[in-house]
């Protein structure tokens, strides 16, 4: 038997008319569902999205653009390793979906991978991690995300280096934090120090220190005394240091040093996408004091619930994938040492000097004084996609550029032919 129901409806005028009773079942007319509209434009977007690009994905998107044509670009452009993530990776995931035991993974992470990534800092640093204190998250970028929530009110102030990564700038301002840029260059080896720190605090004080060892996009590496300075200067002041670590594994003529040998305090971050070579599987980790785990947590919970399951569960082969690993690295130095040698050559006589990760920044000054157009015409004329400065650095960038030398050897050797070729015409 029918029972009557109460419906809200629209009167013909656009408003809501009040509850009806109705015994039988009926289809709105169409003034029953007109509605006035409220708004006569577009939705504007927010005051907080209005960041700046991350100029080497619009490189990016210029090369596929030409490929899609038919040319053959060498990408120089993209901080991505050119290699497949290890075997053993891949067949981990490859077996987890076999089991078909994909659902939500913790909020945390998965236990078993929180404690191998707890040995891995015993093993390479001499370190004992709590597991407990270790967040698996989508990426890099996603931990960033939860310890700027997670440790900062709206109005705080964080230190960062120019040159250095874009997307830590977009991301503090889209939160509503201030980006405090500390410039590096020659006179410390483009490494930042306790001294331009604590000169930045003198002028105002900072709440945060975002430090990256090996850098983007200069492949510069904080020296380990240093960095002990470092983490004493911001623990007696009072600053969080956040010690951006994704590129730990490629350095190559000295070790990497992870901030948790000198300080507790200090949020530590770190990625599979570089040395591990797992860009697209989005799975990074954080290294947190015991008094924000529960706050990202919370905080994990609710912007993405988990990390990906089926990256975590291939993401515990790759401690283990060390053989394949120092191979792809071992490729990185033989091109890193290529650049070195045939740069100046062709007249790139002036750059950072690349410790660590896969970059070669650049001084362009000879040729340009616009580092835009500059890769622009090189992107066009010589089909070599590089990225220009300003992505790194606002105010000095338009005279340097970044080389990435992460793509295969072949495609690297063939991008400084065509430079070469192109400068000379």
């Amino acid at each position: 038997m029918y029972r009557p129901k109460f419906e809200h409806y629209l009167d013909p005028g656009g408003g809501l008319a009040k509850d009806r009773a109705t015994s039988e079942p009926t289809s709105p007319s169409a003034s029953e569902l007109a509605i006035s509209p409220v708004m006569t434009s577009p939705p504007s977007p927010s005051r907080r999205s209005a960041v700046a690009p991350f100029l080497a994905m619009d490189v990016l998107r210029e090369a596929r653009e030409l490929e899609r044509q038919g040319r053959k670009i060498v990408h120089m452009e993209l901080g991505e390793p050119g290699a497949p993530a290890p075997l053993a990776v891949r067949d981990a995931a490859a077996e987890a979906l076999r089991k078909g035991v994909i659902g939500y993974a913790e909020a945390l992470g998965q236990a078993d991978l929180r404690e191998r990534i707890a040995r891995h800092y015993a093993k390479e640093y001499g370190v004992d991690v709590a597991p407990a204190r270790i967040v698996v998250t989508t990426g890099s970028s996603g931990a960033f995300l939860l310890s700027f929530l997670a440790a900062f009110d709206p109005g705080a102030r964080i230190a960062i280096t120019a040159p250095g990564y874009p997307a830590y700038a977009n991301i503090l301002e889209s939160l509503g934090l201030e980006p405090v840029v500390v410039e590096v260059g020659p006179q410390t080896r483009y490494a930042p120090t306790a001294a331009l720190l604590e000169a930045a605090h003198k002028e105002r004080r900072i709440d945060g220190a975002l430090l990256m060892s090996p850098a983007n996009p200069t492949g510069a590496m904080i020296a380990a005394e240093e960095l002990a300075r470092i983490c004493a200067f911001c623990d007696e002041a009072g600053i969080l240091f956040l010690s951006d670590e994704i590129y730990h594994g490629l350095a190559y003529e000295t070790r990497c040093e992870t901030a948790l040998r000198f300080s507790q305090r200090a949020v530590v971050i770190n990625s599979f996408s570089k040395y591990y070579a797992m860009t697209g599987w989005r799975l990074g980790w954080l290294v947190a004091p015991e008094t924000l785990v529960r706050p990202i947590e919370r905080l994990q919970q609710s912007l993405a619930i988990s990390a990906p399951t089926l990256a975590q569960a291939a993401a515990l082969a790759a401690f283990d994938a060390t053989a394949e690993l120092e191979a792809i690295k071992a490729s990185y130095a033989r091109s890193r040492a290529l650049l070195v040698d045939r740069l100046p050559r062709i007249g790139f006589t002036d750059f950072a000097p690349p410790d660590g990760a896969f970059y070669i920044y650049a001084d362009v000054s000879r040729f340009t004084g616009d580092s835009m157009a500059f890769c622009k015409r090189v992107l066009e004329e010589a089909g070599v996609a590089t990225t220009p400065g300003v992505d790194f650095d606002r105010s000095r960038g338009a005279r340097t550029l970044r080389f990435s030398y992460a793509g295969p050897e072949s495609e690297i050797a063939l991008g400084v032919e065509r430079l070469a070729a192109w400068l000379r015409r």
